[in-house]
């Protein structure tokens, strides 16, 4: 199985997927883009997706409800991977013979604690928390280091210097992976213990119709556990929202699809899956 992530091997993404997929029968296929990994979906250049869809403290991935919005994809599953930021660098270096820390930014502003008790040390945002470590690895240069998983280390050969330096333990990220939706019923099922099914729908712009929406799944009895906009390409002031429904009976899910279908312009189921707890 070819499994799409974006970024580069050993990010968190990659990460993720391997605990997905541990029986190790899987090639991770990184792209530099997201766009780039739904399109490898789309056209079959992959057989799955491993996305992130929202961290714990820096939020919602919004470009991904886009993509799952405008692609024919599907949520097969979903797991939560607790973040561990690792600062890395080349074997021998130290801590205090830093000069310069490179990471995502997200990665940066989780571990402000412990940069800021370390002012000598000028940090500099980069493309991706494992593409940090590559660079470093690529230059060799003992007095930079990168943010990122355990797995960037092993990947590049790096040494962790500074293991969990992120500020808030409980930081968590929610991954999907992602489908063909052509393929259910072929490559794959809906899981027969799914308890979570995630849509997306468009309203009228008109006073009231959210509320009326979400009276709607509320009359069934559904658990609407997240909620989420999205502005739509060029209709201002007019949004796509996206909701997370659980339930224990899957008449639920069918009956939170025909209430949204009934009273909206566009319905678009975006998948049925168990929901992951730690």
């Amino acid at each position: 199985m070819r499994v799409a992530i974006q970024g580069e091997p050993g990010s968190f993404s990659n990460e993720a997927a391997l605990r997905f997929f541990p029986n190790g029968a899987v090639e991770i296929a990184p792209y530099a883009l997201s766009a780039e990994v739904f399109e490898a979906l789309e056209n079959g250049a992959a057989d799955a997706a491993v996305v992130p869809i929202e961290n714990s403290l820096a939020g919602p991935v919004a470009e991904h409800y886009d993509l799952l919005l405008t692609h024919d994809a599907a949520i097969e599953r979903e797991s939560q991977l607790r973040i561990r930021h690792n600062l890395i660098g080349v074997p021998g270096a130290t801590v205090e013979g830093l000069r310069k820390v490179i990471s995502h930014p997200i990665a940066l502003a989780q571990c402000r604690k412990f940069l800021q008790a370390r002012p000598h040390i000028q940090v500099q945002s980069f493309y991706d928390t494992a593409g940090s470590v590559k660079q470093v690895m690529e230059q060799m240069d003992a007095g930079v280091a990168g943010i990122a998983s355990t797995q960037a280390a092993v990947e590049f050969g790096g040494e962790i210097l500074r293991a969990n330096i992120e500020d808030n333990p409980e930081n968590f990220t929610r991954f999907h992976v992602v489908r063909r939706a052509v393929d259910r019923g072929k490559s794959w099922q809906v899981d027969a213990a799914a308890d979570k099914i995630s849509l997306a729908f468009a309203i009228e712009n008109k006073p009231g119709t959210l509320v009326t929406a979400l009276e709607k799944l509320a009359r069934i009895g559904a658990d609407l556990t997240k909620i989420e906009s999205r502005p739509v390409p060029g209709r201002p002031w007019e949004y796509i929202f996206y909701v997370d429904v659980r339930y224990e009976q899957p008449a639920v899910a069918e009956q939170a699809l025909a209430a949204l279908q009934a009273h909206c312009p566009m319905v678009k189921e975006l998948g049925r899956y168990r929901a992951a707890w730690r």
